[in-house]
């Protein structure tokens, strides 16, 4: 298998779809800090920051803990949109060629740009739901949560995973 450095370095163009999830991401990681700003003048003093895997409050802390989830989906979305310009050097299930690697990058771009969109909305129900419940409006999560944040990545990987193989 060639080393990273070997493979050919190629910038796949941005579909149309592409363009939609790159800027949807933006987008929401814009909302999720307005969301976040907007409404920290008015949170209690003390507010939920961890949940337990049912989804309830299980740890308090000041408010100002809420900017942290912000600031985390921030590092990760542009930290993935950074690691995205470097295609050649991700991990692939197939041996990279000259013939299949436009494809494959195109395929690998596609799924961290959709990773990285999916994190951003992931924090953004964390944010919505945790100042939720420090207003009394909800209790925690729900046991709903869990299962909503990891069924896209159930079948996210597989599905690109499949389109890797079959694109050999």
């Amino acid at each position: 298998m060639k080393a990273a450095n070997e493979r050919p370095k190629l910038k796949p163009e941005l579909t149309r779809f592409d363009r939609i999830l790159e800027y949807a991401g933006w987008l929401g990681l814009l909302i999720v800090w307005l969301y976040t700003l907007i409404n920290y003048a008015g949170l209690p003093d003390t507010i939920p920051v961890h949940f337990n895997i049912t989804g309830e409050a299980d740890r308090f802390g000041d408010k100002s803990n809420i900017l942290i989830l912000p600031v985390v989906a921030t590092v990760i979305f542009i930290a993935l949109t950074y690691l995205n310009k470097f295609p050649h050097k991700f991990n692939y299930p197939v041996r990279i060629t000259e013939g299949n690697a436009l494809t494959q990058y195109t395929f690998a771009t596609r799924l961290v740009r959709t990773v990285k969109t999916l994190i951003v909305l992931i924090f953004g129900l964390i944010i919505y739901r945790t100042i939720q419940t420090a207003h009394g409006i909800a209790e925690g999560f729900g046991v709903w949560f869990l299962i909503a944040v990891l069924a896209p990545f159930f079948l996210l990987l597989p599905y690109f995973l499949y389109k890797a193989l079959k694109n050999k």
